[in-house]
């Protein structure tokens, strides 16, 4: 279960190193509570505040190969903090919800831009070699992947609660498709961390969470 209150002084501490320490600026409460409003949301059961926690707790882990990681933090707060499962435009509209929110809470706007640009990046987890922050982020979204497998398999069930109104069949070809796509990836994770220490555990999870979903594909034919 999550701490509010802690995940209240995380926020705090990253917009205060975002936009710095100047007078009459905006108490940073209020958008905190409006962003882990939406992390509860009823939809959610597997992008929910956990998810945000877990996000934040491995940036920390891979801060040192972030250009500016308090942006990192930042855009993972807003990264799927608009999120409706039968909605493909979730990654667009937290980018834009983030557009609105950062400058009204002091936020500068090349510092916002970034924010968002970060924001949009996690559709496809596709960061350049030279792009520190996003490599950083899409590793840190990503990281669930290489979890041990009580903790996968906590996801993979998430997953298919939060697409409950998708047939199986349907969730089937639709995930393994996404599985493949992965698993076709020279590289899963860009930063050095995410190479030695989750690189081979997350194409193990995938592959074999991609063997499980054909056997059961075979099995309802």
């Amino acid at each position: 279960m999550a701490d509010l209150d802690v995940l209240r002084s995380r926020w705090t501490r990253t917009l205060e190193g975002a936009r710095g320490a100047r007078a009459g600026l905006p108490d940073p409460v209020p958008y905190a509570d409006n962003l882990l409003a939406r992390w509860q949301e009823p939809q959610r059961r597997y992008h929910t505040l956990t998810h945000l926690t877990a996000v934040l707790d491995h940036i920390d882990v891979l801060e040192e190969y972030a250009g500016d990681p308090d942006l990192v933090r930042l855009a993972a707060w807003f990264h799927d903090a608009v999120y409706l499962p039968d909605r493909s435009e979730n990654e667009e509209r937290s980018a834009r919800l983030a557009e609105r929110a950062l400058p009204e809470a002091g936020v500068p706007k090349d510092r916002t831009a970034e924010v968002a640009r970060l924001v949009r990046l996690t559709t496809g987890h596709d960061p350049a070699a030279d792009d520190r922050n996003g490599q950083v982020l899409c590793d840190a979204d990503l990281a669930i992947l290489a979890a041990p497998p009580s903790g996968y398999a906590a996801y993979t069930a998430a997953v298919r609660e939060e697409y409950h109104f998708v047939p199986g069949e349907a969730f089937r070809a639709g995930r393994s498709a996404i599985l493949r796509q992965l698993l076709d990836l020279p590289r899963l994770f860009r930063t050095p961390y995410g190479q030695e220490k989750w690189e081979a555990t997350a194409r193990y999870n995938l592959a074999a969470e991609l063997e499980m979903l054909s056997t059961g594909a075979e099995r309802a034919e």
